[in-house]
């Protein structure tokens, strides 16, 4: 998992400042939790694009469930040590 963030990454021209393994472990957390691919987390968390399957945006904003999902990884992201 952390080998497709870091080629998302750069494939976007971005350079990660956040742990590659916390993502990878919010990402998982939260995919299970909404029933969705890893990489579709990522996808959603870092390059802003909607989950299939999900009402995450509304006219450009987040829903609020794109927020909560938002949310939600966030968490993760900040419980893992």
């Amino acid at each position: 998992m952390n080998k497709k963030i870091l080629k998302y990454a750069k494939d976007e021209g971005w350079t990660l400042t956040h742990d590659v393994d916390a993502l990878a472990f919010a990402a998982e957390e939260t995919a299970n939790s909404c029933d969705v691919e890893p990489m579709s987390v990522i996808k959603f968390m870092l390059g802003d694009i909607p989950l299939v399957g999900h009402y995450t945006h509304s006219y450009g904003f987040h829903t609020r469930e794109g927020r909560a999902i938002r949310e939600f990884f966030s968490t993760k992201y900040n419980e893992y040590e």
